[in-house]
């Protein structure tokens, strides 16, 4: 086992390889599966895409996002931005919406993405999980590891029947314990957060809603679970469950992954818990899939283009709309 620290400043111990850990299932489990991630708010789930197809997205973001010089949407701060490396090569901002990305510059990863994405075993365990067909409304591509705080999707992103929808991180590489894991806590998607807005809005008092967070993993003394994932595993969680990663103990380990966050094909998309968001959904292989700043249209390439060059009045503006959003 390998020692860490967890976000609430616990130090714990976690699994350094698949013999040491023993909550995951395989697909053929099916019950199994639905019954444990309604119980527990995640499931693990063992080799449900090929190796071959982790294997063409780490080579294809090799190729283009690691040596490409200009500006893409990143998942940190929804902004436009350049590379970040650590100090071994690894991308630390992680990209938002590879769906979105310019085909002419990105196509192999985008293509990449999508085919793991709508895989059909991953498709048959979201239709399990939330009992639908599911479409896409956000991804993410992960190699170096900033870290990311203990958090409920449902306070930026869900269905409109709060929970309802599920997120999925797929291991491209088995993931080392030091390179800042995936942790969950379970049960935690029993547990009601203070809503998006007001005193916990994100635009002017996301720090607040980070300690809130804390706060009750303390209180309810919740467990942090940090499984063992290798190249072709997928974590499942709800919409509800505190999750986020954990910190880099060895940057020269990287954790090249993708998050995918799906929905019922019948539900509306909430956002920021305050909104219904209509979503601009393009179909592969009969999937929807939102595509919300799609760089294939020449207004979303200008919009890049000028918020990438003059970012503070753009991001100002995002942020007073957020607080408009969110305001109770």
């Amino acid at each position: 086992m390998f020692e860490i620290e967890s976000p609430n400043k616990k130090i714990i111990k976690i699994p350094s390889n698949i013999a040491e850990d023993n909550q995951y299932f395989t697909l053929n489990e099916v019950n199994k599966i639905k019954d444990y991630y309604d119980k527990y708010g995640y499931v693990v789930i063992r080799g449900i895409v090929s190796k071959e197809k982790c294997q063409m997205a780490v080579t294809s973001w090799n190729s283009s996002v690691k040596t490409y010089k200009g500006f893409i949407y990143r998942q940190t701060t929804a902004n436009p931005e350049k590379n970040v490396f650590d100090q071994s090569g690894h991308v630390l901002n992680p990209v938002l919406n590879l769906q979105d990305l310019n085909s002419n510059k990105f196509n192999d990863l985008k293509n990449a993405a999508l085919d793991i994405f709508i895989d059909k075993n991953v498709i048959t365990a979201c239709k399990s999980l939330i009992g639908d067909i599911p479409k896409l409304v956000q991804s993410m591509y992960f190699e170096g590891n900033p870290a990311t705080w203990a958090h409920q999707d449902s306070y930026y992103l869900d269905s409109e029947k709060i929970g309802s929808m599920t997120a999925a991180w797929f291991a491209l590489e088995d993931i080392h314990p030091a390179a800042g894991r995936f942790y969950v806590y379970p049960l935690s998607h029993k547990i009601d957060v203070e809503k998006n807005g007001g005193n916990f809005d994100i635009a002017f008092n996301h720090d607040r809603y980070k300690k809130l967070v804390i706060d009750i993993i303390n209180n309810h003394n919740l467990e942090c679970r940090v499984p063992f994932l290798a190249a072709g595993d997928v974590l499942f969680w709800n919409a509800k469950t505190i999750h986020g990663s954990l910190i880099t103990v060895d940057e020269s380990r990287s954790r090249s992954s993708l998050t995918a966050h799906y929905i019922p094909e019948s539900h509306n998309f909430l956002q920021f818990q305050s909104r219904i968001k209509k979503l601009k959904l393009k179909k592969y292989n009969g999937i929807n899939i939102h595509c919300p700043k799609d760089q294939e249209r020449l207004v979303n390439k200008l919009t890049l283009f000028f918020e990438s060059r003059f970012p503070l009045p753009f991001q100002l503006v995002k942020k007073f709309g957020v607080k408009l959003v969110t305001f109770k």
